[in-house]
């Protein structure tokens, strides 16, 4: 079975404990990704990942594909859809959606709730396939050959999901202190997309810490896994993070952490719910008021806890 990589990092990283379960079924897969999500899926064992580029056209993809697969699985319209339906793969399943209906030859008709975290989307389909998902070992962290160290902390002051996800400078500037007090390793990630908070900090903080720029972020990998405890405003960042086995503190604004978390029983979430949260957008038309009002301490408490 071929299945199509869902192309947002934080769907990748939800999606995981389905692919996990189709694997374990002991069908033959593989996954279809963005280049750059390669070494991603290649942290699950027994998994043939097929990349393509961003200039690859359906035609060419589908041509790629060949015609050794018997089965697909996508999660959502676009490029990986029209190709496995341009490659004749004969039995192409799919959440019965309009935009992707023409698509494929099986629909899934499942449905979830809107409170339901983003992982039930993944788990019911495969599900509907008569494929067990609940095993605890399909939410466990990858491997990428690195022990994390409970003394190393990261900082992810920035979000690619837009301004509207990030919290001051002046919040980020006290917890780094306050870890530093601590005697605790502290580095400082920066990424592409936000507003650069992440490099202004470890300016700021000079000598005490180390910076490093996760671009592109599935190279960043091993160095996430080498923190114990990762804390970091509401992104891909975390998601990937939680994937390697840190434990993520991720503070959250506009985004609705019982839909969006992280993976895991482990990570906390630190928010200030206000009248207009969640609204999901990128830039905020009013006063930021779901980060203007979350108090260093109410994240220091949620770090500390998870430093103990």
């Amino acid at each position: 079975m071929l299945v199509a990589a869902p192309e947002r990092w934080d769907e990748a990283c939800f999606a995981v404990p389905a692919v996990r379960a189709i694997l374990a079924s002991g069908l033959s897969v593989g996954v279809v990704c963005r280049e750059e999500q390669q070494e991603f899926w290649h942290t699950l064992p027994g998994l043939e990942v097929v990349g393509f580029s961003l200039k690859t056209k359906a035609k060419q993809l589908a041509a790629e594909l060949g015609a050794g697969w018997q089965a697909s699985l996508v999660w959502e319209p676009g490029r990986v859809a029209d190709a496995v339906s341009l490659a004749r793969v004969p039995r192409r399943l799919g959440p019965d959606m309009r935009k992707l209906k023409k698509q494929l030859t099986h629909p899934l008709g499942f449905s979830t709730g809107p409170l339901d975290h983003r992982v039930r989307f993944y788990l019911s389909a495969v599900e509907e396939m008569g494929i067990h998902t609940t095993k605890p070992e399909f939410f466990a962290p990858a491997s990428v050959g690195m022990a994390p160290s409970n003394r190393a902390v990261l900082l992810s002051p920035d979000s690619d999901f837009g301004p509207s996800h990030e919290w001051s400078l002046d919040g980020w500037l006290e917890i780094a202190r306050n870890l530093i007090e601590k005697d605790v390793r502290v580095t400082v990630a920066g990424i592409d997309g936000g507003r650069g908070l992440g490099e202004t900090l470890a300016t700021k903080l000079g000598d005490d810490t180390k910076f490093f720029h996760a671009t592109p972020l599935v190279v960043a990998l091993p160095r996430l896994a080498e923190n114990g405890l990762c804390v970091a405003a509401d992104g891909s960042l975390p998601h990937l993070a939680a994937h390697v086995g840190a434990t993520c503190v991720t503070l959250f604004g506009p985004n609705d952490p019982a839909w969006k978390r992280p993976l895991g029983r482990r990570h906390a979430v630190v928010r200030r719910h206000v009248e207009c949260a969640p609204c999901l957008l990128a830039k905020c038309p009013l006063d930021r008021r779901c980060q203007n009002e979350l108090t260093v301490d109410r994240v220091w408490s949620a770090v500390l806890e998870k430093l103990s």
